[in-house]
């Protein structure tokens, strides 16, 4: 079942593509690149060999997630930091284009596409709360500054890490909005001229499920990578 949700959003943001997004159900699935480097996950830890950097990991159901957003930083421009502040960087991960999520996960690690994240969802409850169960313990407020926090039943631990909007008119050639009310996540699937993700709100038990609808603008957003056991 497919249920809808669109954010109200300041004046300010009202020009972003964010506010293109549509509510879908997915049906294809897949991933077009190889991951670039080696990596390996022992004792429930992802070593990625690339930069040296560790990640927790944990499993749900029948799949072994990423604990915490991918902070690696590719070798082409795809990425950024909130802000470009590194301490947002060592907390929320990177926010990487879409065009860079798709090849940046290590070796044996992939960008799950929507089928991958509705098993999640599934395994963690359902649509209509899987988002609460999700979200980490602490870190989340609502845009009035309430507790939006989750239970974090199954150490998933996501973040509310915000997402950036590519804008060459603002003064830095991007607006960063929704840190600490809001997770955004790629998928690797795309249908048509249409790129999807997933959202966890501040002030929901959902994870919502959005589209691009033109790839050209759309996936110059940076969201936030979680990567998948192959």
């Amino acid at each position: 079942m497919c249920v809808f949700r669109l954010r109200s959003v300041s004046a300010l943001l009202l020009s972003l593509s964010l506010s293109s997004v549509f509510m879908f159900c997915a049906k294809k699935s897949g991933q077009d690149a190889a991951p670039p480097a080696a990596a390996v996950a022992p004792d429930n830890v992802l070593a990625d060999a690339r930069d040296g950097k560790k990640y927790k990991t944990v499993k749900i159901g029948e799949q072994v997630w990423m604990a915490e957003n991918l902070n690696y930083q590719a070798d082409e421009d795809g990425s950024r930091c909130y802000n470009d502040s590194a301490s947002y960087c060592d907390k929320y991960g990177r926010l990487y284009e879409w065009k860079t999520a798709k090849t940046v996960c290590p070796a044996g690690w992939k960008l799950p596409d929507t089928a991958d994240w509705n098993k999640l969802v599934t395994a963690a409850g359902g649509e209509k709360t899987a988002g609460k169960k999700l979200k980490s313990k602490s870190g989340w407020k609502d845009e009035d500054g309430n507790d939006g926090n989750g239970t974090d039943e199954f150490g998933f631990s996501a973040l509310p890490s915000g997402f950036m909007d590519n804008n060459p008119d603002s003064e830095n050639g991007a607006v960063f909005a929704f840190v600490g009310n809001d997770g955004f996540w790629w998928t690797a699937t795309e249908n048509g001229n249409e790129v999807y993700d997933r959202v966890i709100h501040s002030d929901g038990d959902n994870v919502f499920g959005y589209s691009s609808e033109t790839r050209d603008s759309g996936t110059s957003n940076g969201y936030s990578v979680r990567c998948l056991k192959e």
